[in-house]
């Protein structure tokens, strides 16, 4: 009877142990992204556009800090903002007279890291902004700037971009009370928030219109539109090793994960924001097929856009268009505000 209970326990242990293991091995694999490490199954999921469109975003406090510049008619400051509790840096404009003043998120395209001071992309444009009567709020993201530094993880670093901007527009609603705290005599007025993207810019202004189903009235300027990972890998050719590294890591990616779901052309039915696209016709960087065919495709999604191109400009708008680009810009914030 001794062996019975002991061959009955013995096989229950095996089954208890072999349970254990499966579960396990189900649960952890190595880095998609190739660091060598255990991660959690599916751990950039939570950043696909269906994740992210369900997610609910923080809404922490926003650290106005030293004046960057004291202009008579706005002021510069650096301000602080987070993302997954980590500080991020950026660059906030206000108009110096007292009263209410809408918001518009100015999300800046590449830049490099080395030499990057907070605003980069944005300045002109912010402070333009300001000077006729909004707040502007440019974050710089992780690794930029004074922020923390980004995660190691390439994909993930890409991901959290939107996830920055969501987190500071939720957060808006805290930004009165530090406006208050650093003596300020402006107000965000609690009600009209508008977007800013320019170039790889725009593919997070439009992947935050996506997510966020939101209407806020929103300004793209040669943007990013094509499909992911097609939008970055378009761009190898302008690093060292021709984008070996890169293509790595993206096939890394595709092996555990579904790109469709990570590719913001997949999901322009979701924005309901009316839209002003500019776009210039002798543009290197973005070409100019790609804004044509987002137009096109938006249009024929019943999705109001104002599209306009400029004959020569480049990338920047550097060619004699730049004050006829943002006299636009601001007109289209004022008539989608009733200012």
């Amino acid at each position: 009877m001794k062996k019975v209970f002991a061959t009955i326990g013995f096989i229950v242990i095996i089954v208890i142990a072999f349970i254990v293991v499966k579960r396990f091995s189900v649960t952890k694999i190595i880095s998609p992204l190739g660091t060598g490490g255990n991660i959690p199954i599916k751990t950039l999921a939570q950043y696909s556009f269906p994740s992210l469109h369900l997610s609910q975003f923080s809404d922490g406090s926003i650290v106005i800090d030293k004046v960057i510049k004291d202009n008579p008619v706005f002021a510069s400051y650096l301000y602080y903002s987070y993302v997954n509790g980590k500080r991020v840096s950026g660059l906030m404009n206000v108009p110096k007279t007292a009263g209410q003043y809408p918001v518009i998120i100015l999300i800046r395209g590449y830049v490099d890291k080395k030499g990057y001071v907070p605003g980069y992309g944005t300045l002109r444009d912010g402070e333009y902004l300001a000077q006729n009567g909004f707040i502007t709020l440019a974050p710089d993201f992780l690794g930029y700037g004074f922020s923390d530094p980004a995660p190691k993880e390439p994909m993930e670093d890409r991901f959290l971009t939107y996830v920055t901007v969501m987190d500071l527009i939720s957060s808006l609603k805290n930004l009165n009370r530090s406006l208050a705290d650093k003596l300020l005599p402006v107000r965000f007025d609690g009600i009209h928030t508008g977007i800013w993207g320019h170039s790889n810019g725009g593919q997070i202004a439009l992947s935050i219109l996506e997510i966020s189903g939101a209407t806020f009235p929103t300004v793209l300027w040669a943007p990013v539109s094509k499909p992911f990972p097609y939008s970055i890998l378009y761009y190898t050719d302008e690093v060292d090793d021709h984008g070996k590294a890169l293509r790595q890591v993206v096939a890394n990616f595709e092996k555990d994960y579904d790109s469709e779901k990570y590719s913001l052309t997949n999901y322009f039915s979701w924005i309901k924001a009316p839209l002003q696209l500019d776009q210039g016709t002798a543009d290197e960087e973005v070409p100019q097929k790609w804004s044509d065919e987002l137009a096109d495709i938006l249009e024929k999604k019943g999705i109001k856009i104002d599209y306009y191109t400029y004959p020569g400009e480049d990338h920047n708008f550097d060619r004699g268009s730049w004050t006829t680009v943002i006299e636009r810009t601001l007109q289209f914030y004022k008539e989608q505000f009733k200012m």
